[in-house]
């Protein structure tokens, strides 16, 4: 019973089109969560449709020099 679920699971993950996978979201500038987004995100786009979003910044991150 227990491999028929992962084995469900890993066909409806890989039947999404919106998932763009960590690197694109690592290089936009977003971070891959679990679940939902912290406080001061929103979410971007996902990393592996519906479970892993691709979290941004709500105020972009500014350094000082």
């Amino acid at each position: 019973m227990g491999i028929l679920v992962l084995v469900f699971m890993f066909i409806s993950l890989s039947q999404h089109g919106d998932a763009h996978g960590p690197d694109s979201c690592n290089q936009g500038g977003g971070l891959c969560r679990m679940g939902t987004c912290v406080s001061g995100e929103y979410l971007a786009q996902y990393c592996f449709e519906p479970i892993i979003l691709c979290c941004k910044n709500l105020t972009p991150v500014t350094t000082e020099s």
